[in-house]
Parts: structure tokens; sequence; C-alpha cells
């Protein structure tokens, strides 16, 4: 015989497990943010993978507050629909506490608690995450590096964003440093020269100098006009050159140190299908001309573009959130 009791504990469970389905299948919908050195991309992202409304504006270059109130502004257009905004971030992060120390894009002071910050000024839940970790998150989960156990991503923008995934998991490093491509540097003996870290030698804003100095021209032109001019400019087939050269250089050294499957290139240039095609063709060169090609004629490792292409970084953010969204300290 069932008592009223029993009765009303069996209800409370059952409904209790329908309520948990019903908010395991709820698709959470937030506000995604890439913050770069040019600019900042956004959109509205919900169930990880399905993008919308993208967008981009130019990054403050005035204040911290400018990009604050950008940020704010931007959300106040989206608040009745989003649960939170998740964000990538150059530089090291503190996921939990919502740390972001000596961020690239921001060339002006700006305080350590960028999220905390935000998460004032917009009323909602704020989680951040570097940029090109989102973008390994993104790919190893979703994308190109799926089944990978060890790979990377190596995001090309103003500066070089990278990621590490080793033993099938994200490498963040103890102060959140690990996969920070853009500060090694390339020549001993110029170890004071900005121009002399990966940060410069392999982004977009080495290829937009260098074909500057060859065409001995005091403009400055675009990433987008550049590969416009491509086809028939020498100058800037031949910046493109040393760019890939350079980061082909770096991806034989990631090879060596962590034994890598894969490495995903990522930033907007990967849309350009010449610019990994040109970067396999430099990396056989540098595997065919260096010492160890008296032993090692092929690396087995595989350089392609992010499935996600210009999108990793904000499709990363968003699973950060949604791993993270009730483990932060702030």
């Amino acid at each position: 015989m069932i008592t009223h009791q029993d009765f009303t504990t069996r209800f409370l469970q059952v409904h209790g497990v329908i309520w948990r389905l019903r908010c395991y299948n709820e698709i959470m919908k937030l506000l995604v943010f890439d913050v770069g050195g040019t600019e900042i991309k956004y959109g509205i992202l919900e169930d990880a993978l399905n993008i919308s409304e993208l967008d981009h504006v130019a990054t403050p270059k005035e204040s911290f507050s400018c990009f604050i109130d950008l940020v704010k502004d931007i959300h106040s257009h989206y608040k009745d629909e989003v649960a939170g905004i998740a964000m990538a971030m150059p530089g090291p992060v503190d996921v939990e506490n919502g740390i972001v120390e000596k961020c690239g894009a921001m060339r002006y002071p700006h305080d350590d608690h960028v999220a905390v910050i935000l998460k004032e000024a917009c009323g909602c839940k704020v989680v951040m995450e570097n940029d090109g970790k989102a973008a390994a998150l993104a790919e190893h989960r979703y994308g190109c590096l799926q089944g990978c156990q060890n790979a990377a991503t190596f995001v090309i923008g103003t500066a070089v964003g990278g990621g590490l995934i080793i033993n099938n998991d994200i490498v963040r490093g103890p102060r959140f440093m690990a996969g920070e491509f853009s500060f090694i540097n390339t020549q001993a003996d110029r170890y004071d020269m900005e121009d002399q870290m990966i940060g410069f030698s392999c982004s977009t804003s080495f290829l937009l100098k260098r074909y500057q100095e060859l065409s001995q021209n005091k403009e400055m032109i675009d990433g987008r006009e550049l590969f416009k001019r491509l086809e028939n400019d020498e100058n800037a087939q031949k910046a493109l050159d040393e760019l890939c050269t350079n980061i082909a250089i770096q991806i034989y050294n990631l090879y060596f140190l962590l034994d890598l499957e894969k490495i995903a290139i990522g930033g907007g240039i990967s849309r350009q299908e010449i610019v990994i095609e040109k970067i396999k063709e430099k990396f056989q060169e540098v595997v065919n001309t260096a010492m160890t090609s008296r032993f090692i004629t092929e690396l087995p490792i595989e350089i392609l573009p992010c499935r996600f292409g210009n999108e990793a970084n904000l499709i990363g953010s968003y699973i950060v959130y949604d791993e993270y969204q009730n483990k932060l300290r702030y």
C-alpha cells in the first residue's frame, strides 16, 4: 500500500528528474567575443556550434575604460536573450579568477581583474579564456584536432596565439603561460629586440611591415589588400614567403619539443588557402635542409587550417564558459 508520504516523495523525485532534463536540454545562448589587437569579433553562440549575428568592431586604442564601455554597449543590445558573456583574450588568463595579465591587445595599462569589472558593468556572468587555448579547445573537441593526443593551434593575427593539447587535455600551466608562442625569442644574440620574437616574426604585423619595406613605400596596407595584390605583386609574394618560412621553422621546433601529431593554423589569414600551402611547402624545405635531414627526411606532423577558421576562438570561449560557469571565484 502506497502512503501519502511515499506518493509525495515519488512525485517530487520524478518531477525533479524532469526538471533537470529540461535544464540539461535547454540551449544556452551566450554573447561571445574574440578580442584581438586590431579588431574585436563578436556574435551570439548557442549549443557551442550555432553562431549568428557575427560582427566586428575596431579594438579601442584609447584606454581600458573605452574597452569596458564598448563591451557594455554591445551587450546592452543582447542582454535580454543571452545568459552571459564568454570572451577570448590574448595574454595569460586565470579562468577561475577572471584575471588577465598584460593583455597584448591593450597597449595601455589595464586592471588585471577584467572579467570581474565586466561582470559588474554588464550585470551578467563573464568567463574568459586565452585566445589560443580557446582555439585549441574548439578544434580538439569538435574540429580538426579530434582524436589527437598531442596537438597545437598556431593562431596568426596582429601577434601570435598558441594552444597546446598534451595527453588529450589543454595545457594552461601554473602561471597560465603555456602556449604563449608570441614570447619565444628567435635570436639568442638579439633577445632584447621585439622584432625577434615569434609574436612579430610569425604575425600579420610582420607580413605587412615586410611588404612595406620591400615596396619602399610609406603606405601601410591591411591584410585584405595585400592578398588582393598577391597574384601580380612580387613584393607581396616575397613577404608571404618570408612569413611562411618563419612559421615553418617554429612548427619544426614545436614538433621536436612536443612530438605533435597535428598543428592547426588559425586566425583570419588561415582562410587564405595559399597560406596553408606555403607553410607546408616551406616546412618541407626546412626538413630537407636542416641538419636532421641526414637521418630524418620526413616528419609525421600534419599542418592544416583550423576547421572553424576565424571563429575557433569564439567556439572555444563558449566551451570554457559551459565548463567553468559554476567554478568561478568571483
